[in-house]
């Protein structure tokens, strides 16, 4: 298989696509102000190819911040895309859809991903998507795109998560997380006066999470929105961990870009070698993939800041692209299969 990306720092669709040909699957990544006018001129360019978009950034060794990328894949690929509406409703209404459109690729768990672009109440998609997606052991990368608003196959939806099923039809396929972060001495918490619906974390250990949380680092109320950058939370799922970002003080609780639930266990997470990391996922995938054709990939605005703030955006995408085709966007939340996480990267690699 090949991918192609194209991108116009003005917005130029046309731009963007130009040297796209006979594309089986594309992914749009546009600006708020032209989004809905770039996905109805892609249909009329690409009639009736199956296609995904949202609201983000795109990148391969540059990121577009505000004008439109595209990511498309050919030569080798069966797809099909689709949309699940009411996500913050009731998504299962809509999963036959997702039953019809996997039994039409035919793929399976070695040579199969699904790729999503969320609108929002991602913990909910997920398990919805999973839910079939998991009897089959296919896996499942994605992210949660801006403005409440996503694309599937020429048309926006909104409450929506647009995904796509992509077969490789010349050989593997498989899924990444990386995490660019580790524990912080021994500091261990239970969760408590949480608020589901609003992402609310009241108190840790019986004590108001704000609190908690500036007296270990020793920080200003002001302060707390950024040292996330640097320590986020996470919370322990099994021999893994999901990371938790702060997105606001509420109160004396914690407001966060992902649910907390009572009796949760949290540790306190630190900022570690991130360029390391990035290596040995690096060696990790090319030594999967002797033979790679495309890596597609999804990043956290706040790695995006954070490696902004470091210097360490533009080196970043460069070492990335010694796998040769790599693209990818830039999210407000990174799907790795059944789980939705903060900070992270998450990523699928072709053969």
């Amino acid at each position: 298989m090949k991918q192609f990306y194209g991108m116009s720092q003005r917005g130029d669709l046309k731009e963007a696509v130009r040297g796209l040909n006979r594309p089986q699957l594309i992914m749009l990544l546009s600006n708020s102000g032209q989004f809905a006018a770039h996905v109805e001129e892609l249909e009329k360019l690409y009639p009736q190819v199956p296609s995904i978009g949202c609201i983000g950034m795109g990148y391969d060794t540059k990121v577009v911040e505000d004008g439109v990328a595209v990511i498309a894949f050919s030569d080798g690929v069966t797809a099909a895309a689709n949309v699940l509406e009411q996500v913050s409703i009731m998504p299962v209404k809509y999963i036959d859809r997702l039953k019809k459109d996997l039994t039409a690729v035919g793929g399976s768990k070695r040579d199969t991903v699904c790729i999503d672009l969320c609108a929002g109440n991602d913990a909910c998609v997920l398990t919805t998507l999973y839910s079939v997606l998991g009897t089959k052991g296919i896996s499942l990368v994605g992210g949660t795109g801006d403005g409440g608003r996503v694309s599937a196959n020429g048309k926006v939806y909104e409450d929506a998560v647009a995904y796509a099923l992509v077969k490789n039809n010349n050989g593997r396929v498989k899924a990444y997380k990386e995490n660019i972060y580790q524990q912080m001495g021994d500091h261990r918490f239970i969760a408590s006066k949480t608020e589901r619906s609003r992402y609310i974390l009241g108190a840790l250990n019986g004590r108001p999470a704000k609190e908690v949380y500036q007296e270990i680092l020793q920080i200003s109320e002001r302060e707390i929105t950024t040292q996330t950058f640097k320590n986020p939370f996470g919370k322990i799922n099994g021999d893994d961990i999901c990371i938790i970002s702060i997105k606001e003080v509420s109160g004396n609780a914690l407001a966060c870009f992902r649910q907390v639930n009572d009796s949760d266990i949290l540790i306190m997470l630190e900022l570690g070698d991130y360029e390391q990391v990035v290596r040995e996922t690096i060696e990790k995938i090319r030594g999967d993939f002797p033979r790679l054709s495309a890596v597609f990939s999804v990043n956290c605005l706040f790695r995006y800041k954070l490696f902004c703030e470091n210097g360490y955006m533009d080196r970043y995408l460069r070492e990335m692209s010694v796998l040769g085709k790599h693209a990818g966007f830039v999210g407000y939340g990174e799907h790795y299969n059944n789980r939705f996480v903060n900070q992270s990267m998450t990523c699928v690699a072709f053969e």
